[in-house]
């Protein structure tokens, strides 16, 4: 890849870092520390379901879910720098332990978009994304061939550091883990919605395939999932992707302490944090 090319592809996460040290420097610019009540373990706001999987089997976990009610809810003091993710679940996620002994990375950033800009992304070509997370590092090979529009978004927010700080709000051991909400209320998007890519009928979503989460038709953000085994999940994902190394960070991910959540146990207790996305194109 090009230094011109590269240069490009790190200049908003550049700008972005040096804001946060500037930031930091000076104290008067941040926002000032105010109270948040959040969940010891986690916030739960009964009635806000989940952004999840849906149109599964018999044999596969039920993936449509409402977040269970029940925490104790203490009051703690927040420091909230400018622009970074707020709502209470994030912040909630952010008073966890981090995952498989990683640091916390600085927040997330709140960003909205009306649609991703178009990167002319070679049909032909094979990009690749390098998460950094607090497991370790999963490269995954992107597969504009199949799906052009949901390559776009996913290197357009990538290249925004968008997903930088951002954390997996559902893990189900030997099916899945689900990243990409700002939020981490499992509702959260990037303002705009990128065209369903659904593969053919017959697609089978195996370990290592990373696909777009959505509620249904018409749906899908930012929220993707990577497969941490075959599922018998019907052909209503966009895939566009593969892993193609770092599965031990991936199986990692799988491994930390999980709570109840609806039909399921797939609340995390620890936190996985995206630390950031490099994209090579």
């Amino acid at each position: 890849m090009s230094q011109d090319k590269r240069a490009r592809q790190h200049e908003n996460r550049r700008k972005r870092l040096a804001a946060e040290a500037e930031a930091k420097r000076k104290e008067a610019r941040r926002k000032q520390i105010r109270s948040a009540a959040i969940a010891a373990v986690f916030v739960v706001i009964a009635g806000i379901g989940f952004v999840l999987l849906t149109d599964s089997p018999d044999d596969t976990p039920a993936v449509t879910t409402t977040l269970a009610s029940g925490s104790t809810a203490t009051t703690l003091d927040v420091v909230l720098e400018e622009g970074q993710v707020a709502t209470q679940q994030y912040l909630a996620f952010r008073q966890q332990p981090v995952a498989c002994g990683g640091s916390q990375p600085p927040p997330a950033q709140e960003m909205t978009f009306t649609e991703p800009e178009d990167l002319g992304i070679d049909p032909t070509s094979k990009p690749t994304a390098v998460l950094t997370t607090s497991c370790g590092d999963v490269t995954i090979e992107l597969d504009p061939s199949v799906a052009p529009e949901t390559v776009n978004s996913f290197v357009f927010l990538a290249e925004q550091g968008y997903f930088d700080g951002t954390i997996s709000h559902r893990i189900i051991p030997g099916f899945m883990v689900q990243m990409g909400d700002p939020t981490a209320s499992g509702t959260g998007d990037p303002g705009y919605v990128v065209p369903d890519e659904f593969p053919e009928d017959g697609f089978v979503y195996d370990r290592g395939v990373v696909a777009m989460a959505n509620a249904g038709v018409g749906s899908t953000g930012s929220q993707f999932f990577m497969m941490l085994g075959t599922s018998g999940l019907g052909p209503t994902f966009s895939a566009f992707g593969t892993v193609v190394d770092g599965f031990d960070a991936l199986d990692a991910m799988a491994t930390v302490q999980l709570a109840p959540r609806g039909n399921e146990v797939s609340l995390p207790l620890e936190t996985v944090y995206i630390e950031s996305v490099d994209i090579e194109r």
